[in-house]
């Protein structure tokens, strides 16, 4: 099988996931959520992971769709969490049917989850296990202190960094180490392509900043400035804020965490203290570390050079998107 064909796979093994039957009310906003779609890179990524090392990728096809029930279970959470009206161009679950779906139909999709590994061989169960129960706990914790931001008055880049790599960047780190450990990767190997996931994850997270602002409505999917009018903490308003002027405090100051008489014209003030800073040009540059140090671990990983190719060709894709 060719990573061309990842895609295709994912979706079809998907498709015949049994999630449970009764009561339709807890299973049937389940396979809701789970068939909105999406890019499903956390699943591709582990059998990326797998492909390095072996041909035979059928033993990590489980193990990738728990990365993406997991993935989606916290979707549907932190749309409850937030909530969020649209998730993909359609209702939330607690929009189409109440709160309290949505807690328990998550809560379901994390068993169905854990169920997903229990084929694995029992050498490698409890350690892929704990490794996944380190990940969900991180990905809650970034969670909340992503929460915790909205009240805190005073939020540095460095906290604002370690938060996306947990809310996101560990996920994906962990979907290349499993599948990496799934094929008998070396310990080196296997944690190389940790760490390359995660500071790709934290650069794709920063991309999504950086799009939000500057990105192109018509590809975008959604507002272009909803970070801003939200007074969403994100690296660039906390570096605006770190190196503000006096008079490009104040413009921030009457802006962020005010009533929006006309978001528009909010937008348009914060972006221009970004300009004036070159906001943008930093935080490209940031994304740009993140990016390299991710490829110097990918360098370092001990697998052909043409299995490689693919899994860099991807994240190229995904740096380069606009949506």
């Amino acid at each position: 099988m060719t990573p061309q064909e990842f895609p295709q796979l994912i979706t079809a093994a998907l498709a015949v996931l049994d999630y449970g039957q009764a009561p339709e009310t807890l299973y049937d906003p389940l396979r809701y959520i789970m068939g909105l779609g999406g890019k499903r890179i956390r699943p591709q990524l582990t059998l990326f992971g797998a492909y390095l090392f072996t041909d035979d990728l059928g033993p990590a096809v489980k193990p990738a769709l728990a990365t993406e029930v997991f993935h989606n279970f916290t979707l549907l959470h932190d749309d409850l969490m937030d909530q969020a009206p649209l998730r993909r161009g359609q209702p939330t679950v607690h929009e189409k049917w109440n709160p309290n779906t949505a807690i328990l139909s998550g809560d379901v999709m994390l068993v169905r989850a854990y169920e997903l590994f229990l084929d694995l061989k029992p050498e490698l169960l409890p350690a892929i296990l704990r490794r996944f129960s380190q990940t969900a706990a991180e990905v809650c914790e970034g969670q909340q202190w992503d929460m915790n931001f909205e009240t805190e008055t005073t939020v540095s880049i460095a906290q604002y960094l370690d938060m996306i790599r947990l809310k996101t960047a560990v996920l994906l780190g962990f979907a290349l180490e499993l599948g990496a450990r799934i094929a008998g990767a070396p310990e080196a190997d296997a944690e190389h392509l940790r760490q390359f996931g995660t500071a790709i994850g934290v650069a794709f997270q920063l991309r999504d900043d950086l799009l939000d602002v500057y990105g192109d409505a018509a590809t975008f999917g959604k507002r272009v400035g909803g970070d801003i009018l939200s007074d969403k903490k994100t690296f660039l308003l906390l570096t605006a804020q770190a190196q503000a002027s006096f008079t490009q405090q104040e413009i921030l100051r009457q802006h962020i965490g005010q009533p929006v008489p006309d978001a528009e014209a909010k937008i348009a003030a914060v972006r221009a203290v970004y300009d004036e800073l070159r906001i943008r040009a930093q935080t490209e540059t940031l994304i740009e570390t993140y990016f390299q140090a991710a490829l110097q671990h990918l360098d370092r990983v001990a697998a052909p050079e043409a299995r490689k190719a693919p899994l860099r060709h991807l994240t190229l894709q995904l740096m380069e998107r606009e949506s």
